[in-house]
């Protein structure tokens, strides 16, 4: 079996990941995980798959038939996993929201080698006012050779400049 990792994004409608998941069990694959959401009515995914080295092509010309329905998806081969040690760390981040608040800490992560597994964020109104706060949640994998204390004081010293708040914790 080959492993192939697709991204979808379509308009929402009900049916949609049915669609999308009839397709791949009639070539023989097999849904092995993802990642879906809908998103200012947009439905857009990113899942894979385990599929007969055989059926690839066909597989891949359904998928891309989709598109006549609205549904674009991408393909590509699934990568190799980083050779190098990893601990899972959860970061939190709450603050006034502004432009720039994820380039400036993408960037102080990725000059330390931090993996971004996933990110979640998102801007709601606070509590008790109409100011906008932005909030984002993100599973971190560090190398392991990074010291934690190390990273915590420089993402506390952008925190201050950006004027958030962060909070890192270890998986359990």
């Amino acid at each position: 079996m080959e492993h192939l990792v697709l991204t979808v994004i379509a308009r929402d409608k009900p049916g949609l990941v049915e669609q999308l998941a009839q397709c791949i069990a009639g070539h023989g694959g097999n849904w092995l995980e993802s990642r879906m959401a809908r998103m200012a009515g947009q439905f857009a995914g990113i899942l894979r798959v385990a599929v007969p080295e055989a059926a690839h092509g066909d597989l891949s010309a359904a998928l891309h038939e989709l598109e006549s329905q609205g549904i674009r998806v991408l393909l590509a081969p699934s990568g190799d996993e980083p050779a190098s040690a990893w601990r899972s760390i959860q970061l939190e981040l709450v603050g006034n929201d502004r432009p720039g608040i994820v380039r400036d800490i993408t960037r102080l992560l990725a000059e330390h080698g931090v993996n971004l597994e996933s990110l979640d964020t998102e801007v709601a109104p606070a509590p008790m006012s109409s100011e906008m706060l932005f909030h984002a949640q993100a599973q971190l994998a560090v190398p392991t050779e990074l010291s934690l204390e190390l990273l915590q004081q420089r993402l506390e010293t952008l925190a201050d400049d950006l004027m958030v708040e962060l909070i890192l914790r270890p998986d359990d």
